[in-house]
């Protein structure tokens, strides 16, 4: 099957700091870099190390074609990748001496691509691919519309939150993926429990403690592996990525939680966004070993 990923695609600007900042305050950074990221271009990195095939339909500026060189080197197809005349994203995202972040991102073309581009791409898709989603493009729920009708299953990460933004697409989801906070802003919103949302696959990841899935009826959990967090920047994309992997090539719910969580749990060990995603390979060595 083939996981299709209406993803955003971003230049990411890393800042290492001694301490998020506070209010008002300013920090000199110990070390800067770029990379690949965005929702997006992560999730797709993760799913297609994992070993499935995924095609990314996104868009860039003029300044981002070097992105989709290091998408090809993965393995991703990006024939549905456009390049118009809007910059692309971009993310500024400091790093704390614990791995932890604060992030501040420009939509640029990821919000800009006409929609024809997702037509297109889902013009070859076949009843029982997915489409993956996230709350950083446009047309979400213009695609999840056209991917039900054709028989595909639709996985939407709800980040960053925004409940309209759940809501438009939440009638053609088949699998709702949310951190723990999420989740929490979610009900809240709605005035529901988890247990109520109607979707009929539920992840929800909840950091270090792991995460669970919820569907028809049954709840499985898995935990993390214990590790020294470096980064924990595209974390959850790795989590989703894989997940989205390990159901598109016949794994139970429990099995690519399992695989999800190792993937995660090996991914906050390396600083650094797609770049920093591990291979199933490395995975496989990590879940023997770690």
């Amino acid at each position: 099957m083939t996981i299709f990923n209406l993803g955003s695609i971003n230049i990411d600007h890393f800042y290492r700091l001694p301490h998020l900042p506070l209010p008002g305050e300013t920090l000199a950074a110990t070390d800067y870099s770029t990379g690949l990221g965005g929702k997006g271009a992560n999730q797709s990195a993760a799913a297609a190390k994992a070993g499935v095939r995924v095609v990314h339909i996104g868009a860039i500026g003029a300044d981002g074609g070097w992105t989709i060189g290091r998408l090809k080197g993965w393995g991703v197809d990006t024939s549905a990748i456009a390049t118009i005349d809007t910059p692309t994203g971009h993310a500024i995202i400091n790093v704390d001496a614990g791995g932890e972040n604060s992030i501040v991102i420009f939509p640029g073309a990821n919000r800009a691509m006409p929609f024809d581009i997702v037509e297109r791409a889902l013009a070859g898709a076949r009843p029982g691919d997915t489409l993956l989603i996230q709350n950083e493009t446009a047309h979400q729920a213009q695609a999840a519309d056209l991917a039900r009708a054709k028989g595909l299953h639709v996985m939407y990460s709800a980040a960053p939150f925004d409940v309209d933004a759940v809501r438009a697409v939440l009638k053609n989801v088949s699998i709702l993926a949310l951190n723990a906070v999420e989740a929490q802003q979610l009900t809240a919103a709605m005035g529901v429990t988890l247990d109520d949302l109607d979707v009929p696959e539920l992840l929800v990841t909840r950091g270090a403690d792991g995460a669970e899935w919820r569907g028809d009826g049954k709840v499985f959990t898995a935990a993390l592996h214990k590790v020294t967090a470096v980064d924990t920047t595209g974390a959850g994309d790795t989590f989703a990525g894989y997940f989205a992997a390990g159901r598109d090539a016949g794994m139970t719910p429990a099995e690519a939680l399992d695989l999800a969580a190792a993937a995660a749990s090996l991914k906050v060990t390396r600083a650094g966004t797609a770049d920093a995603i591990p291979t199933r390979d490395e995975v496989a060595a990590f879940r023997v070993n770690g």
